[in-house]
């Protein structure tokens, strides 16, 4: 369910003071929710397999721009 359609149940409060550490709370817990949620994007694999793939990319373009470099290098390896 989507945080946004989560009724939050405020009572009546006494003084100011509850109702400011309440949303105090409240906006420790998101702040808690996105560092997770950052944390776990940066242990996942997706961002080296992003980098991994525009590397070889990068590698055949260069390599389908200079055909004459690929042919040189064919030669020399045999």
């Amino acid at each position: 369910m989507n945080n946004q359609y989560i009724r939050r149940e405020i009572f009546c409060c006494e003084t100011c003071h509850e109702l400011k550490s309440f949303w105090e709370k409240e906006i420790s817990k998101q702040t808690s929710y996105r560092e997770l949620e950052e944390d776990r994007l940066e242990r996942s694999a997706l961002r080296k397999l992003r980098e991994q793939w525009r590397q070889r990319l990068e590698r055949r373009q260069r390599a389908l721009a200079n055909p004459a470099q690929r042919d040189e290098q064919a030669h020399t390896s045999d």
